[in-house]
Protein backbone atom coordinates (compact mmCIF):
# COMPACT_ATOMS: atom_id res chain seq x y z
CA UNK A 1 0.00 0.00 0.00
CA UNK A 2 2.81 2.38 0.88
CA UNK A 3 4.50 1.61 -2.59
CA UNK A 4 1.34 2.22 -4.80
CA UNK A 5 1.43 5.87 -2.65
CA UNK A 6 5.00 6.62 -3.45
CA UNK A 7 4.04 5.90 -7.33
CA UNK A 8 0.99 7.93 -6.95
CA UNK A 9 4.09 10.83 -6.77
CA UNK A 10 4.32 13.04 -9.79
CA UNK A 11 8.27 13.44 -9.72
CA UNK A 12 10.51 10.53 -8.64
CA UNK A 13 13.03 13.19 -7.59
CA UNK A 14 16.24 11.11 -7.71
CA UNK A 15 19.46 12.02 -7.95
CA UNK A 16 22.35 9.53 -9.47
CA UNK A 17 25.92 9.56 -7.79
CA UNK A 18 29.17 9.89 -9.91
CA UNK A 19 29.49 6.26 -10.45
CA UNK A 20 26.00 5.77 -11.71
CA UNK A 21 26.66 9.32 -14.17
CA UNK A 22 29.71 7.62 -15.21
CA UNK A 23 28.22 3.96 -15.71
CA UNK A 24 25.68 5.56 -17.86
CA UNK A 25 27.86 8.00 -20.38
CA UNK A 26 30.31 4.66 -20.81
CA UNK A 27 27.12 2.48 -21.72
CA UNK A 28 25.66 5.37 -23.93
CA UNK A 29 28.62 5.78 -25.91
CA UNK A 30 30.40 2.87 -25.50
CA UNK A 31 29.99 1.45 -28.99
CA UNK A 32 28.10 -1.16 -28.06
CA UNK A 33 24.65 -1.08 -29.83
CA UNK A 34 21.72 -0.50 -27.59
CA UNK A 35 18.09 -1.22 -28.13
CA UNK A 36 15.94 2.10 -28.03
CA UNK A 37 14.33 0.92 -25.08
CA UNK A 38 17.57 0.48 -23.07
CA UNK A 39 18.86 4.03 -24.41
CA UNK A 40 15.63 5.63 -23.51
CA UNK A 41 15.71 4.49 -20.63
CA UNK A 42 19.45 5.55 -19.96
CA UNK A 43 18.52 8.98 -21.65
CA UNK A 44 15.82 9.62 -19.28
CA UNK A 45 17.44 8.78 -16.02
CA UNK A 46 20.05 11.64 -16.89
CA UNK A 47 17.57 13.94 -17.28
CA UNK A 48 15.80 13.32 -14.31
CA UNK A 49 19.45 13.60 -12.33
CA UNK A 50 19.39 17.54 -14.69
CA UNK A 51 16.25 17.95 -12.86
CA UNK A 52 13.71 17.95 -15.82
CA UNK A 53 10.23 17.20 -15.17
CA UNK A 54 7.87 14.28 -16.03
CA UNK A 55 6.96 15.94 -19.19
CA UNK A 56 9.61 17.97 -20.22
CA UNK A 57 12.13 14.47 -19.93
CA UNK A 58 9.19 12.91 -21.82
CA UNK A 59 9.33 14.79 -25.19
CA UNK A 60 13.11 15.41 -25.05
CA UNK A 61 13.35 11.48 -24.89
CA UNK A 62 9.90 10.93 -27.44
CA UNK A 63 7.89 9.06 -24.96
CA UNK A 64 5.04 9.42 -22.59
CA UNK A 65 4.98 10.61 -18.97
CA UNK A 66 3.94 7.77 -17.22
CA UNK A 67 6.93 5.57 -19.16
CA UNK A 68 9.52 8.15 -17.65
CA UNK A 69 7.95 7.93 -13.68
CA UNK A 70 7.86 4.17 -14.24
CA UNK A 71 12.03 4.43 -15.21
CA UNK A 72 12.14 6.83 -12.15
CA UNK A 73 10.29 5.07 -9.32
CA UNK A 74 12.42 1.87 -10.53
CA UNK A 75 15.55 3.12 -10.65
CA UNK A 76 14.38 4.18 -6.75
CA UNK A 77 13.53 0.99 -5.72
CA UNK A 78 15.85 -1.66 -7.70
CA UNK A 79 18.62 0.83 -8.21
CA UNK A 80 20.63 1.63 -11.54
CA UNK A 81 20.69 -2.02 -13.59
CA UNK A 82 16.77 -2.35 -12.36
CA UNK A 83 15.65 1.13 -13.70
CA UNK A 84 17.50 -0.35 -17.04
CA UNK A 85 16.64 -3.87 -17.50
CA UNK A 86 12.63 -5.11 -17.91
CA UNK A 87 11.71 -7.94 -15.07
CA UNK A 88 11.66 -11.31 -17.17
CA UNK A 89 8.42 -12.32 -18.48
CA UNK A 90 6.80 -15.40 -17.82
CA UNK A 91 6.67 -18.19 -20.73
CA UNK A 92 3.48 -19.39 -21.30
CA UNK A 93 2.68 -22.86 -20.63
CA UNK A 94 3.17 -25.83 -22.94
CA UNK A 95 0.47 -26.15 -25.40
CA UNK A 96 0.70 -30.03 -25.41
CA UNK A 97 2.75 -32.26 -23.58
CA UNK A 98 4.74 -34.78 -24.75
CA UNK A 99 2.64 -37.94 -24.61
CA UNK A 100 -0.18 -35.67 -26.62
CA UNK A 101 2.51 -34.62 -29.20
CA UNK A 102 3.71 -38.28 -29.82
CA UNK A 103 0.01 -39.52 -30.16
CA UNK A 104 -0.76 -36.45 -32.89
CA UNK A 105 2.88 -37.54 -34.55
CA UNK A 106 2.14 -41.23 -35.00
CA UNK A 107 -2.40 -40.20 -35.88
CA UNK A 108 -0.41 -38.40 -38.86
CA UNK A 109 2.06 -40.84 -40.28
CA UNK A 110 -1.03 -43.01 -40.28
CA UNK A 111 -3.82 -42.91 -43.21
CA UNK A 112 -6.23 -39.55 -43.35
CA UNK A 113 -9.74 -40.09 -42.13
CA UNK A 114 -11.93 -41.63 -44.98
CA UNK A 115 -12.89 -38.88 -47.40
CA UNK A 116 -9.68 -37.40 -46.98
CA UNK A 117 -6.72 -37.75 -49.42
CA UNK A 118 -4.01 -36.33 -46.86
CA UNK A 119 -3.69 -34.95 -43.65
CA UNK A 120 -4.27 -30.38 -43.71
CA UNK A 121 -3.37 -28.67 -41.16
CA UNK A 122 -6.58 -27.97 -39.71
CA UNK A 123 -7.86 -31.62 -40.60
CA UNK A 124 -4.94 -32.48 -37.92
CA UNK A 125 -5.88 -30.05 -35.44
CA UNK A 126 -9.95 -31.30 -35.88
CA UNK A 127 -8.82 -35.18 -35.51
CA UNK A 128 -6.53 -34.33 -32.64
CA UNK A 129 -9.94 -33.09 -30.86
CA UNK A 130 -12.53 -35.58 -32.31
CA UNK A 131 -10.41 -38.35 -31.29
CA UNK A 132 -9.89 -37.05 -27.66
CA UNK A 133 -5.85 -36.70 -27.63
CA UNK A 134 -6.44 -32.77 -26.62
CA UNK A 135 -9.06 -30.81 -25.47
CA UNK A 136 -8.40 -27.88 -28.37
CA UNK A 137 -5.74 -27.12 -30.41
CA UNK A 138 -5.30 -24.54 -32.76
CA UNK A 139 -3.85 -24.59 -35.94
CA UNK A 140 -0.41 -22.96 -35.16
CA UNK A 141 -0.18 -25.19 -32.63
CA UNK A 142 -0.09 -28.18 -35.11
CA UNK A 143 2.24 -26.21 -37.82
CA UNK A 144 4.67 -25.66 -35.02
CA UNK A 145 4.49 -29.48 -34.09
CA UNK A 146 4.65 -30.18 -37.65
CA UNK A 147 7.44 -28.10 -37.95
CA UNK A 148 9.61 -29.43 -34.88
CA UNK A 149 9.44 -32.92 -36.32
CA UNK A 150 10.31 -31.99 -39.48
CA UNK A 151 6.77 -33.25 -40.45
CA UNK A 152 5.39 -32.33 -43.83
CA UNK A 153 2.20 -34.86 -44.07
CA UNK A 154 0.21 -33.39 -46.96
CA UNK A 155 3.50 -34.51 -49.00
CA UNK A 156 3.07 -38.16 -49.34
CA UNK A 157 6.29 -39.15 -49.93
CA UNK A 158 7.51 -37.18 -46.40
CA UNK A 159 5.39 -39.61 -43.98
CA UNK A 160 6.33 -43.18 -43.44
CA UNK A 161 3.36 -45.65 -43.73
CA UNK A 162 3.00 -49.21 -43.71
CA UNK A 163 1.00 -49.85 -46.84
CA UNK A 164 3.38 -47.15 -48.72
CA UNK A 165 5.86 -50.30 -49.24
CA UNK A 166 9.66 -50.13 -49.69
CA UNK A 167 11.40 -47.33 -50.86
CA UNK A 168 14.69 -47.87 -50.54
CA UNK A 169 16.50 -51.11 -52.02
CA UNK A 170 16.88 -54.22 -50.49
CA UNK A 171 19.90 -55.82 -49.55
CA UNK A 172 19.74 -57.79 -52.21
CA UNK A 173 19.67 -55.40 -54.67
CA UNK A 174 16.58 -55.77 -56.10
CA UNK A 175 13.80 -52.71 -55.59
CA UNK A 176 13.13 -49.61 -56.83
CA UNK A 177 15.33 -47.63 -58.63
CA UNK A 178 18.00 -50.33 -58.60
CA UNK A 179 20.17 -50.41 -61.71
CA UNK A 180 21.48 -53.76 -62.94
CA UNK A 181 25.42 -54.18 -63.07
CA UNK A 182 27.00 -53.60 -66.14
CA UNK A 183 29.62 -55.90 -67.10
CA UNK A 184 32.44 -54.51 -69.55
Amino acid sequence: MERRKRRQGKSPGLQLTATERQTLRAARGGGRRLSERRWRRIRILELLDRGWNLSQTAEAVGTYPREVRRVGWRYLELGLEGALTDDPRPKPPKMLDASQQAAIVAMVCGPPPPGHARWTIVLTAQEAQRRGVVGTVGRETIHRLFVNHALKPWREKNVVRADAGPRVPGADGEGAGCAEPTVG
